[in-house]
């Protein structure tokens, strides 16, 4: 349980999920989006990777228009970005892609801050979501990608892990983080871990009960 000293006063639910490249948090996030928009929730599904690839399988394969490329197009055409050129709904989830620069040519993190920056201004605590959803890289340890955490701008932590090294890596980095900004203070907690194409060897259990976080769902290789 978070360390709070006070009545909370938001009532929308921010979650962060984590894990290394390629282990399947846009695959657990599009289903969990999904599941909850099908229960009746708001949901907004943000993605903070650069490769902007979260929200494209609740959208067929396509890829949304990112933040960060339709404010410069928008800048450079001297107009304002609304909220509709950003943010896009299929079955029930509203997504957005934050984006990032091209490979060599800037920060991914300042993309990040920039693209919160942004959303903040357009009135993101004002939309009334029940769920925000946010998909973040957690093998990059720059500034920018531990915002969430940093900034207490979430309330829990989900990471998602498999029984390979790098993965448990990653969420050992994620754990200690989260670990770091609580002894500052912090409200941010841990939830839990999902393990991704589980071969049954139970490494990422093992951690899970090492570290004193549980195990949300496994899901078969």
């Amino acid at each position: 349980d978070a360390p709070v000293t006070a009545l909370p006063t938001k009532t929308t639910q921010i979650i962060a999920i984590y894990g290394k490249g390629g282990i399947g948090k846009s695959f657990t996030l599009a289903n969990l989006s999904y599941m909850m928009a099908q229960q009746g929730k708001k949901v907004l599904l943000i993605g903070c990777d650069p490769k902007s690839d979260t929200t494209s399988l609740l959208f067929g394969g396509r890829a949304c228009p990112t933040i960060l490329e339709t404010s410069s197009r928008k800048k450079l055409a001297g107009e304002d970005v609304k909220i509709g050129d950003v943010c896009f709904k299929r079955d029930g989830v509203f997504a957005m892609e934050l984006g990032g620069p091209e490979v060599g040519r800037g920060c991914g993190g300042r993309g990040i801050i920039h693209g919160f920056e942004l959303i903040e201004k357009l009135g993101f605590h004002d939309w009334g979501f029940d769920y925000v959803l946010l998909d973040f890289l957690g093998d990059v340890v720059c500034g920018g990608f531990g915002l969430p955490i940093a900034r207490d701008m979430c309330q829990k932590v989900i990471i998602v892990g498999s029984n390979d090294l790098q993965s448990l890596y990653v969420a050992n980095n994620v754990c200690s983080a989260v670990e770091y900004f609580r002894k500052l203070g912090g409200n941010v907690g841990v939830a839990g871990i999902v393990i991704n194409k589980d071969d049954g060897t139970g490494e990422a259990q093992a951690f899970a009960d090492a570290v004193g976080i549980p195990v949300l769902s496994s899901i078969p290789a």
